[in-house]
């Protein structure tokens, strides 16, 4: 039998999702075309996005549907340091963003862009002074609203209102947040002036219970940014090609699905994640919760397993039946140190010595009482690595 634990990574399929996409994908016709069967198409597809835009807090017209966190990332980033005003190169950094940011910022930085880092605290909470400090005369800012691996919630609102004052345009990874966190974009926005504070929001589908391949990025009516993609006039021109109508259903339905329980299900994660903590401190005493103790995403237990080896830990705990994350990037083949950990004062041996265990709507307490089963003995065997390790 298998235990789930990476519900950040992405979460199972939902019924209401798969039903929706199934409808929808029965519909013959391009949602761009005028004869009947393609304004069916976009029928469906507007009613999608007027949904999706009552979740998110934002005007239908402002939901750009992408094919998913990644896309839409990068489109907000490109998008708005191509239709930077002259004279502003640099881009606001922090340094425990997502590799879809960091990345994408690096290939940014080989354009010309000049990245101002920004340092997060010890619990991987972004600091709102330098992120001020950095901002006068950026091109664009981005912050995470939830570490994807610490779980640390961010002061979203307030880093906005540091944008705003600073008329730098920001755009807010959304992705961890979706589903566990209140989001409204016109609420982060306020009063911000045109084109400044919050601009972009980006979201991924298949960490609520959409299919993998849909996601959006909310921008702004009034925000200036370029086109990643290319062929078309479709959604305001800031996505070309033919749209997905039938993930849009299934992103939809997931949505409303993920908003109408998500206080109850964030009651219930937490007590499941408490429990799992807790039990993991009295079978392990060396173990140490990274991240806010409080302020976190409710699914989320980030742990630190002193003299570990994270691969090792990861592979025993798989061999007995459980599938969590070491909330680490895997690039060729070759186990990296998680940089969100060593950004949080850590050194690259604890970076190395991480569990990200992730919670969600299909996990009980059977999930966590099989984690606490094994890890004992599970860490007493990864912190004895073989001869030539």
């Amino acid at each position: 039998m298998r235990f789930y634990l990476d519900h950040a990574a992405t979460t199972p399929l939902r019924p209401e999702a798969r039903r929706a996409w199934l409808a929808a994908s029965d519909l013959i016709g391009n949602a761009s075309s005028t004869h009947g069967a393609g304004q069916d198409a976009r029928r469906m597809l507007e009613d999608a996005r007027e949904r999706a835009a009552a979740v998110l807090g934002c005007d239908p017209i402002e939901v750009v549907f992408t094919s998913g966190g990644t896309e839409a990332i990068n489109t907000a980033l490109y998008g708005l340091w191509r239709s930077r005003p002259a004279g502003s190169d640099a881009v606001v950094l922090p340094d425990a963003e997502h590799h879809a940011t960091m990345d994408a910022v690096a290939a940014l930085a080989a354009e010309g862009a000049v990245v101002r880092p920004v340092r997060v605290d010890d619990v991987g909470r972004i600091d709102a002074g330098q992120f001020s400090a950095a901002l006068p005369g950026a091109a664009l800012a981005t912050a995470l609203i939830a570490g994807n691996e610490s779980g640390t919630i961010n002061d979203a609102p307030g880093l906005a209102r540091h944008a705003a004052t600073a008329s730098v345009p920001l755009h807010l990874d959304a992705v961890a947040a979706l589903g566990h966190l209140p989001l409204s974009f016109r609420g982060l926005r306020g009063d911000a002036p045109a084109g400044a504070g919050l601009v972009a929001m980006s979201v991924a589908g298949h960490k609520i219970g959409a299919p993998v391949g849909i996601g959006a990025l909310v921008v702004a009516r009034t925000a200036r940014i370029a086109p990643l993609l290319h062929g078309g006039s479709q959604q305001r021109g800031l996505r070309a090609g033919t749209q997905d109508v039938a993930g849009a259903a299934a992103f939809a339905a997931a949505l409303d699905a993920a908003e109408a329980e998500r206080d109850s299900e964030a009651a219930r994660l937490r007590r499941l994640r408490d429990r799992l903590i807790d039990g993991i401190r009295r079978a392990v005493p060396q173990a140490q919760l990274l991240g806010d103790p409080v302020d976190r995403l409710p699914g989320n237990a980030h742990v630190l397993f002193p003299g570990a080896v994270g691969e090792s830990l990861l592979f025993l705990l798989d061999m007995a039946g459980v599938a969590a994350s070491t909330g680490s990037a895997c690039q060729a083949g070759v186990a990296e140190p998680s940089h969100v950990v060593m950004a949080m004062g850590r050194s690259e041996r604890d970076a190395h010595s991480v569990l990200r265990f992730t919670l969600g709507r299909t996990s009980t307490d059977a999930d966590v009482d099989a984690v606490l089963a094994v890890i004992a003995d599970v860490y007493a065997r990864a912190s004895h690595p073989s001869p030539g390790r």
